[in-house]
């Protein structure tokens, strides 16, 4: 690779690096409402809970997390099918507006005619394409908050066999 084909390549992808990360604001400022208060939540299990690692959180936090962060599961879980129902409507739009340029378009090769509707619906492509990347990442969150509500109930399982364990050796020691 030459000189000149290196240039080439990093200008291209500093050009993506940048349209992605305004991409991805667009995302973060979609999907924000949806997912705010699951994130804060998770936020405060990872930071406060969580970050010293000689101190594990306490019974009682552990209740507090397997009865708040269901709640919190539940309002990002409907608000998941809102964001899913504006990801069919920005989709929608997208076709109704290739089909559209597509049907406008006099003369030309079908490749043609495909190439010049794409470029037209360009915008509602990637408007499109930014709600599908907003759904999937609040469907993951969601996920992910599950797991972490099961890690959270396996923990509190085996601190409650290893208390019984505990009580059944001190009367079994008498």
């Amino acid at each position: 690779m030459d000189k000149e084909q290196e240039k080439k390549i990093t200008e291209l992808r500093n050009k993506i690096n940048l349209d992605s990360s305004q991409l991805d604001k667009i995302v973060d400022d979609i999907i924000a409402p949806y997912v705010r208060d699951l994130d804060g939540y998770v936020s405060f299990i990872k930071n406060d809970l969580l970050q010293d690692g000689n101190n594990p959180p306490t019974a009682e936090e552990l209740d507090d997390v397997c009865i708040n962060l269901p709640t919190f599961i539940y309002y990002a879980s409907s608000m998941q099918e809102r964001l899913g129902i504006r990801e069919d409507i920005s989709k929608a739009v997208y076709k109704e507006m290739y089909h559209s340029a597509r049907d406008n378009i006099q003369g030309g090769t079908v490749a043609d005619k495909n190439s010049l509707a794409e470029l037209a619906s360009q915008e509602e492509f990637i408007t499109s394409m930014l709600y599908k990347r907003a759904y999937k990442t609040v469907c993951n969150k969601v996920d992910a908050a599950q797991e972490l509500l099961s890690s959270c109930k396996k923990v509190m399982s085996r601190r409650i066999s290893e208390m019984e364990l505990t009580r059944i050796g001190s009367k079994g020691g008498r």
